[in-house]
């Protein structure tokens, strides 16, 4: 049949099939004229929901809804009573189905696509695999899990379920970092041998004795149980609730869980870096009595320097070492970058210091303020500098478009922080933390006092999640949890 004939059929047919479908009352319109310009059927919405809707939970999850181009279909948070900005979301959402545990919410909305998961970080693993065995694409707050082995399983489960995953530092998506990334591939400061970060955290209360429990004074709204999670059952505690349990081990992961993985991703991410091969630690002690320093093992030290090491990469053309320092400790000024400049952030608070030998890039937190000095030559700023518009540089939306086009999509493969990428990420800062509690590891002396053991270089075997040097050090990559909890 020629080509002609053909279209006389068809279009015969498409009448036929439209007059016979208005004489039987039924018409077919296109979606588009149903809804109007930028009409987007149910069909098309992606449905999300979120664990841990205030603070940071809120930004969240309505960033993942591309302002209300996807479907948010449930709340869930242990703030019944709409506390710590919980109430903003349900305004924000008040189709939402509203739940206390997320267990319930994902037993019960079966229809959940993806998951935003916003809460402390004792329990970003326990909600991620929960979500991920149902096959729920997920975006984690940073840093992705508590410990290190954590960070393994939820890397090889997303691999292993075929789910799309994101972790929340956006700084990932700043497209400023593709100008660091250009200056180091085009060799523009030689080879690498030296990353410095450090950060003014913490700036909430952290170095001191455990507070006493107050379960007088817990809020009717929240459930404590449920905010303990896997950790240890304990009363109460306003010292932890609802933002310093970030300073104690049970629940928090300090300064380097808060901030570095918005900052150790930058170097880590442009220099193609993999596990380290080595980690140690000093850290600040307390002294309420002469010689005698606090003995304070239950929470995170005023402030820290932990030295790690990787091997030579691509990028970087030799062995790295990377230095970590917190609690207002700054490296020293280059003579390289002029006195009067700020070393990233302003005040030179927190930064990123890339050092080659040809010359030094430098900037701020999620990589802001990005700087390429060199000998000789007039400093280079970053020409991405901010310039875009959306909201956290469309980090969530990003996630989102990536889950709808599915796992191993280009979508997918062009996320910044996706779990191939940042649960190694996330182990290599969770190392410093393995550094700093086995700092404290000790044992009475024959003649008295005690001998801290673990204050020395602790070698790694990345493939196993193994100190080989001090088998007590072994404990940190993982914890105890509490019964029912436990993954």
């Amino acid at each position: 049949m020629n080509s002609k004939k053909s279209k006389q059929k068809a279009s015969s047919r498409r009448d036929f099939l439209a007059k016979s479908l208005v004489a039987s009352g039924i018409f077919i319109v296109p979606r588009h004229v149903l809804g109007g310009p930028g009409y987007l059927a149910p069909s098309d919405q992606l449905n999300l929901a979120a664990i841990g809707a205030g603070g940071k939970g809120r930004s969240d999850i309505r960033n993942a809804s591309v302002k209300g181009r996807e479907r948010v279909v449930a709340l869930c948070d242990v703030h019944i009573d709409g506390a710590h900005g919980v109430k903003d979301s349900v305004k924000d959402f008040p189709k939402a189905n509203f739940y206390q545990d997320f267990r319930e919410m994902l037993d019960k909305e079966k229809d959940i696509d993806a998951v935003t998961i916003s809460t402390p970080d004792h329990m970003h693993a326990v909600a991620a695999v929960a979500a991920m065995q149902l096959k729920k694409h997920v975006y984690v707050q940073k840093p992705l899990t508590h410990n290190v082995r954590e960070a393994r399983i939820l890397t090889e489960l997303a691999r292993e379920q075929k789910v799309v995953t994101q972790m929340g530092n956006q700084g990932a998506s700043n497209p400023s970092q593709l100008d660091i990334q250009d200056w180091i591939n085009s060799g523009k400061i030689g080879n690498i041998g030296e990353v410095k970060v450090w950060t003014n955290r913490p700036v909430w209360p952290q170095g001191i004795p455990w507070p006493e429990p107050q379960p007088d004074q817990k809020p009717a709204g929240l459930d404590w149980d449920l905010w303990i999670g896997p950790a240890k059952e304990t009363p109460y505690n306003p010292a932890m609730h609802p933002f310093n349990w970030r300073g104690w081990w049970p629940y928090g992961t300090g300064a380097l869980g808060d901030m570095g993985c918005h900052l150790i991703d930058i170097p880590f991410k442009a220099l193609n870096l993999k596990y380290p091969v080595d980690v140690q630690c000093s850290v600040g002690s307390v002294f309420r009595r002469m010689w005698t320093p606090e003995y304070l093992p239950e929470g995170c030290p005023p402030s820290s320097f932990v030295t790690i090491h990787f091997e030579a990469t691509d990028k970087t053309g030799k062995p790295l070492e990377m230095t970590w320092s917190d609690g207002g400790i700054k490296p020293a000024h280059p003579y390289l970058i002029p006195s009067e400049e700020d070393m990233g952030e302003s005040g030179s608070s927190s930064g990123v210091m890339i050092v080659g030998d040809k010359g030094i890039i430098t900037c701020g937190s999620y990589g802001l303020n990005a700087k390429l000095y060199r000998p000789g030559e007039p400093t280079v700023s970053s020409e991405r500098e901010q310039e875009n518009d959306e909201p956290e540089y469309g980090h969530q939306r990003k996630w989102v478009d990536a889950c709808k086009a599915g796992f191993n999509s280009p979508e997918h493969k062009a996320l910044t922080s996706s779990f191939d990428y940042s649960g190694p990420l996330t182990e290599t800062v969770l190392m410093g933390n393995l550094a700093i509690r086995s700092y404290l590891l000790r044992k009475e002396r024959s003649n008295g006092g005690y001998e801290y053991y673990g204050q020395k270089r602790l070698l790694w075997d990345g493939e196993n999640m193994r100190i080989t040097n001090l088998e007590e050090a072994n404990q940190f990559v993982t914890r105890e949890y509490r019964e029912g909890w436990a993954i």
